[in-house]
């Protein structure tokens, strides 16, 4: 028996308004109505962010946990996944955070005449930030997170397993099968389980990430109109397993295919605003 059904796959999201130096300054000057463009807000985004996590998690009574290097993240929340898993409701079930290297902005002041108003130009480093893994029992997906960088330009990547939203459709349809941990040893209908692994297409990705985009917590806020109208995700392919089709059939990031070597994107949702920024951020 050969079923194709993609298995685990990430995507990593991103505000397109805030990729390049310009778009930052516009930020800061439009949006934020600073006279000068000065990251000194990013510290006070991220702080308020940090602190609007613990009261989510304080008043949603999700348990907190600190990655400690080296662990494996999916064995320290796997636990807590299953007894989501028996409740058979949809929930964040645990937030995780780590200080990870990420690709963020740095300001350097400029120089210029002291007796003007100070000036920043900004360039992307690689820095140890604080990141978010809120971990989610869905009842279409099963398992899954959404990783939030908490720096600007906030970053954020999506985990799902195809193989997770394939199983309980099966089941509803009354297809009896043997399942592994990844995949299916044995079904009693291969045509009818291939259907349903056909079926799962961008469509439903992209329902799992609006769906959990306005249940979790952002650095970013709509309280101020006009930034970030649109979010992009591009997916980052993982190793083949048991039973998994094409990607590129089934990613919600693909718009269109593109020439070899050009990544597929697509605009999602809107990404709500606000993160912190030091040569060395939490």
């Amino acid at each position: 028996m050969v079923i194709r059904c993609w298995t685990s796959s990430a995507w990593t999201g991103y505000v397109p308004k805030l990729q390049v130096g310009g778009q930052i300054v516009t930020f800061l000057h439009d949006h934020r109505g600073m006279p000068i463009a000065s990251s000194a807000v990013f510290e006070q985004i991220g702080t308020r962010f940090r602190r609007a996590v613990a009261r989510f998690a304080d008043s949603n009574d999700i348990t907190v946990i600190k990655f400690k290097k080296g662990i494996r993240k999916a064995a320290v929340m796997e636990p807590l996944l299953r007894r989501a898993a028996r409740a058979g409701r949809s929930r964040v079930v645990a937030i995780g955070w780590a200080q990870e290297f990420q690709l963020v902005w740095e300001a350097r002041k400029r120089d210029t005449d002291p007796a003007k108003p100070p000036q920043f130009s900004f360039a992307k480093a690689e820095r140890r930030v604080t990141c978010y893994y809120f971990y989610v029992w869905d009842e279409s997906w099963g398992p899954g997170f959404i990783k939030v960088c908490a720096y600007f330009p906030y970053p954020v990547k999506v985990w799902l397993n195809g193989h997770e939203h394939s199983r309980p459709a099966a089941a509803r349809a009354g297809i009896g099968f043997t399942d592994l941990s990844s995949g299916f040893a044995r079904c009693d209908d291969p045509g009818g389980l291939q259907l349903i692994c056909d079926r799962l297409g961008p469509g439903d990705i992209q329902a799992f990430f609006d769906r959990w985009m306005s249940r979790i917590l952002l650095p970013l806020t709509h309280a101020r109109p006009g930034l970030a109208s649109e979010r992009r995700y591009r997916e980052r392919p993982r190793p083949h397993r048991t039973s998994r089709r094409n990607p590129a059939s089934a990613t919600a990031c693909t718009a269109r295919r593109q020439p070899p070597g050009r990544r597929s994107t697509r605009a999602c949702r809107r990404m709500p605003t606000e993160s912190a920024h030091r040569r060395n951020p939490r």
